[in-house]
């Protein structure tokens, strides 16, 4: 029986501690738990998203090419941010670390634990500049237009900054 893989992208990101430190942690524990992470965007530093008043987030994009099923993707992320600290005290606050599932395939999966597309791509430049850098032309598949030109349209005003231009984990 042939295993397939399938390529899961993520958002990464966090505001607290050693924000650059978590993030390659992330990266890391994504690999041995996931599959391999075969692009990662450069790093992008952006204000805070829905509560304003809190320190600057770091962020990230990363494609996965993985074997897990969309659920248990969905299981390994919420394991991974659990096993480097993070606390839900209330929505879009402060985190050490945010891992989101932004598309698995092309696939549409509306359940009451997973919504994939992510719904909010489209109104997040935090999101849509690393993605940019990685998946361009990937079409996504309720809007059916490429994440570049979901880049072009956002009307999110906050701006983002690169951080790092190339991933390092130094």
């Amino acid at each position: 029986m042939q295993r397939t893989t399938h390529q899961l992208y993520l958002s990464i990101g966090g505001n607290l501690g050693q924000r650059k430190a978590n993030l390659a942690k992330a990266i890391e524990l994504t690999s041995e738990e996931m599959g391999m992470v075969s692009q990662v965007s450069p790093i992008y530093e952006t204000k805070a998203w829905g509560v304003e008043n809190q320190p600057d987030f770091l962020n990230q994009a990363l494609l996965v090419e993985t074997m897990l099923s969309p659920e248990a993707a969905l299981s390994t992320v919420l394991k991974i941010e659990a096993a480097m600290g993070r606390v839900r005290e209330r929505k879009w606050y402060t985190r050490l670390i945010d891992i989101d599932i932004l598309f698995y395939d092309d696939l549409v999966i509306n359940t009451p634990k997973l919504t994939v597309p992510h719904p909010f791509i489209a109104n997040r430049n935090f999101v849509l500049a690393p993605l940019a850098d990685i998946a361009p032309d990937f079409i996504h598949p309720v809007l059916q237009k490429s994440v570049r030109e979901l880049y072009r349209i956002c009307k999110d005003p906050l701006p983002v900054t690169t951080f790092l231009s190339k991933y390092t984990t130094k």
